[in-house]
């Protein structure tokens, strides 16, 4: 089922889930982990791993309908991650089974461009990578365009090179360089930090997809945690307090762009951070 936040519904489809281990979080320790057993059984297995949701989320507000983020994809070369490399998912399939067939989709908003957020961009067609969403205008943050175009990371310039350089070639991409209204209720908020563009969804105040400025519900808790691929640590701590506070302040609904199970909560100020609240569909 949905969540309808006013006017807009926004639903979830599932690419696949899959565990990270402790060390994920470099301050983090099994202890820390054992202490938060309201994290069982969704956000983190009964091995004390972190569950991570691959998951695109499609905004309708209006007649428009945004799709946010892109998963890993398909028949994409990535060694470094065996489950992510040349995959054969049903993700289009189930996209299209929910109601939302590529060619309905009107934007496509990557909150940044690492490899796990941009898969989908393109699909495999007679041997070349082709945009999967063709009626879309694709967003990237400019200030991700400039620094994943340049970069030699062995996991994120094939990315780079095979799920976002052919949007860019077909003419389809807006780069983002400011907070920006996609309609009435949508907007684009810059939350740089985990990489220099990166973006959080807003839905008025009342709801938030966050990106990768949190990656897992314990960070509210410990929201000086840092994830693995941070570029800038201290920016994206100051970024992560500044949405949890903010977020808290409107008790917004926070769909975590990585969260499992549920996927959705609120957050409430406590006395040394922030709760998290787990909470289903409407």
């Amino acid at each position: 089922m949905p969540w309808n936040v006013g006017d807009v519904r926004i639903t979830r489809v599932v690419e696949h889930v899959m565990p990270f281990t402790v060390d994920f979080f470099a301050a983090a320790t099994p202890a820390d982990v054992a202490a938060e057993a309201w994290l069982v059984p969704d956000f983190v297995d009964a091995d004390g791993r972190y569950l991570m949701s691959f998951q695109t989320f499609v905004v309708e507000a209006g007649a428009r309908r945004i799709v946010v983020d892109t998963c890993t994809g398909n028949s994409k070369d990535r060694p470094l991650i065996p489950q992510f490399d040349h995959q054969h998912r049903p993700f289009l399939k189930n996209l299209t089974a929910a109601g939302f067939a590529p060619d309905t989709i009107d934007v496509v908003v990557c909150t940044h461009l690492h490899v796990d957020h941009v898969g989908w961009n393109t699909r495999l067609v007679d041997g070349e990578w082709t945009p999967t969403f063709p009626r879309a205008r694709y967003l990237f943050g400019a200030a991700d365009i400039d620094y994943w175009s340049r970069s030699k990371d062995p996991l994120h310039a094939p990315a780079f090179a095979d799920s976002v350089r052919p949007v860019i070639d077909a003419g389809l991409v807006d780069a983002v360089t400011a907070d920006t209204a996609l309609t009435g209720e949508v907007r684009i908020v810059r939350t740089p930090g985990h990489t220099p563009g990166h973006m959080s969804v807003w839905i008025d105040d009342r709801c938030v997809i966050t990106g990768d400025v949190l990656h897992n519900p314990i960070q509210c808790r410990h929201p000086e945690w840092t994830a693995r691929g941070d570029v800038d640590p201290d920016l994206a701590r100051a970024t992560r307090g500044g949405l949890l506070q903010a977020a808290a302040a409107t008790d917004a609904l926070v769909l975590g762009t990585h969260f499992a199970g549920v996927g959705a909560g609120r957050v409430s100020s406590t006395a040394d951070g922030y709760r998290f609240t787990p909470e289903s569909h409407d």
